[in-house]
């Protein structure tokens, strides 16, 4: 896991747990008003994809985990899709190389294997129990539709939201529990 994120071009310090902390309830609580927000903008017609990819972002600048950037090393372990062509004519006139990523910003070791796993497990519960009351909704839409008749937007448009809610819990929710159960990460020994 990274210790500083850059926003704005200003270093933040995430070793703190408290610090991770708060990012994560911060992308929660702004996930949660753009979702509230693009409702209210068109009932996620249109948006609903941009609450999609606003997640895909996050996870880039901010979490990592699927992507590359962010705190979280990839779960992957492997790195970076890039160009392996030799550097063009010019860089090579200048001794210009750009450095290759070391094992250790996409490889991950025994005990961040054994959180990542763990991780997974826990996100896996909350997702699972996600999808039990997205059927429990779908299945009271489809065979009793007076169950659902006292809510105030209609059965499709809850159900839909209840997907698209999980949509991006389902691509967060690893990397926080990552960033919110690690404890305060030391500073590096200078001798």
């Amino acid at each position: 896991m990274r210790a500083e994120i850059v926003l704005m071009g200003k270093r933040v310090d995430m070793a703190p747990q408290v610090h991770r902390r708060t990012l994560v309830v911060l992308i929660y609580a702004t996930l949660a008003a753009l979702m509230a927000g693009l409702f209210l903008a068109d009932h996620w017609r249109t948006s609903g994809y941009y609450l999609v990819f606003a997640t895909f972002l996050i996870n880039r600048l901010f979490l990592g985990g699927y992507n590359f950037g962010g705190l979280i090393k990839p779960f992957s372990g492997k790195p970076r899709h890039g160009n392996e062509q030799p550097p063009p004519f010019l860089l090579l006139a200048l001794r210009v190389y750009p450095p290759r990523p070391g094992d250790s910003e996409y490889r991950s070791d025994e005990r961040e294997l054994q959180q990542r796993d763990r991780a997974h497990y826990h996100a896996y519960q909350w997702i699972a129990s996600t999808l039990a009351l997205l059927w429990l909704l779908a299945s009271w839409n489809a065979f009793k539709p007076h169950l659902l008749a006292w809510i105030p937007v209609s059965p499709s448009l809850l159900i839909y939201g209840v997907v698209l809610a999980s949509i991006v819990v389902s691509l967060t929710l690893p990397q926080a529990i990552l960033l919110w159960t690690e404890p305060d990460m030391e500073e590096p020994y200078e001798s």
